[in-house]
This record gives structure tokens, C-alpha cells and sequence, in this order.
């Protein structure tokens, strides 16, 4: 996990939302990697939650330094830390914390209250992109579409130590381990490799 730049590893936009703090569990080297209200534009388009056109508009139209762009940051942030227990009860086979379910519910109420319905199937609920504050509902429908959905099985988090990293495991034997085999699977072979060299010496 380079810290300069935001990978998208997770596999969906939600574990890919929850990535965006890098070495979530080490609070030494905890860092967010996206910062400030162009940064969370052009996250969104990376993930495929807003054309490169809205993304556009959208920083044209709204002031980066605005009362509502910090409101959404702030909202953004918020969600965030929401689903970090949530996702580590999902892969730790635990009860869901009750005060994080009941803020990811109240989430979802407003995201449903704030969607449209086209009148298409397959039914789908369709969040804004006018303003920021939209990303948070759309994530949080996105996040509805991840928790109820046939793959939970395969939600990992990485097994590098102070990493936390979510993905989805879709390698054939669902034995997937790292966020990056070039990065925290290297260093885990680094230190098994230290650890022989100095047994062995």
C-alpha cells in the first residue's frame, strides 16, 4: 500500500470507500489517503460512482471551501467510520455492533429519501450527482447493495499486520490473503524470510 496514491483493490465501491484510510489499524501510520472536496470528486469518478462529466460540473458549481462541501466531507467521513465495524464484524463472523447498524439504517433512510425510482427493471434505487453530499447516499445505497447481496462470503480483510483493508475474494479457492501480493504479501515474505535467516544463524 504505496501511501501516495489511492488503489483501488477492493473489488466494490464500498470496500474501496472503507480502503480510503490507509493502515486503518496501525495508529502510527493511519493516514486518509483522500483528502479535501476535489480529492472526493475525482475519487468518485475513479470508482465509477460519477461520470467524468458530472464530476465536471459538479466542481464547477460548488465551492470547494462551501458550508455544504464540508457539511458532505464531514458526511463522507462519518459513513466511513460506520462501516469499518460493520465490515470487520462480516469477516469476523460477529453480531453487526448495534450503534453502527443503527447509524448505517438511518443512512440508508435518507439515501431512499433522497433517490429516484426510474421506472425500469431491474428496480434500483438512483442517488443524485448534483451536489458532493450525494456521493454519501449513493455509497450508502451502494453499501444496502454489498451487506444484502450473494457475496458476503467473499468479503476479506487484509491479513497484513495494522493493514485493514477490505476486498473481495475471487480467486478460485477463495484463498486470497493480501490487499496486494506486490505489497503486504511481499512484506509478509519478508519477515518470514528475516525470521528463517535468523533461526538459522
Amino acid at each position: 500500500m504505496s501511501d501516495s496514491v489511492v488503489t483501488l483493490i477492493g473489488g466494490h465501491p464500498v470496500l474501496d470507500f472503507a480502503n480510503t484510510r490507509a493502515w486503518r489499524l496501525d495508529p502510527v501510520r493511519a493516514v486518509d489517503r483522500v483528502q479535501g472536496f476535489e480529492a472526493w470528486v475525482r475519487w468518485a469518478v475513479a470508482s465509477g460512482l460519477l461520470t467524468a462529466d458530472r464530476a465536471e460540473v459538479l466542481l464547477r458549481s460548488e465551492a470547494a471551501d462551501s458550508a455544504s462541501a464540508q457539511a458532505a466531507i464531514a458526511a463522507l467521513t462519518d459513513l466511513r467510520a460506520t462501516l469499518w465495524p460493520l465490515l470487520d464484524a462480516l469477516v469476523d463472523g460477529e453480531e453487526p455492533p448495534v450503534q453502527e447498524w443503527e447509524a448505517l439504517r438511518r443512512s440508508l433512510v435518507l439515501a431512499r429519501e433522497d433517490a429516484a425510482l426510474p421506472p425500469a427493471f431491474p428496480l434500483r434505487w438512483q442517488s443524485g450527482a448534483d451536489h458532493l453530499g450525494d456521493l454519501c447516499h449513493a455509497l450508502a445505497l451502494q453499501a444496502e447493495d454489498l451487506l444484502g447481496g450473494d457475496g458476503l462470503d467473499r468479503v476479506r480483510r487484509c491479513a497484513g499486520p495494522g493493514c485493514g483493508w477490505f476486498f473481495l475474494d475471487r480467486s478460485r479457492g477463495g484463498t486470497r490473503r493480501w490487499c496486494s501480493s506486490d505489497d503486504c504479501g511481499n512484506r509478509d515474505r519478508a519477515r518470514r524470510h528475516y525470521s528463517r535467516t535468523r533461526r538459522s544463524g
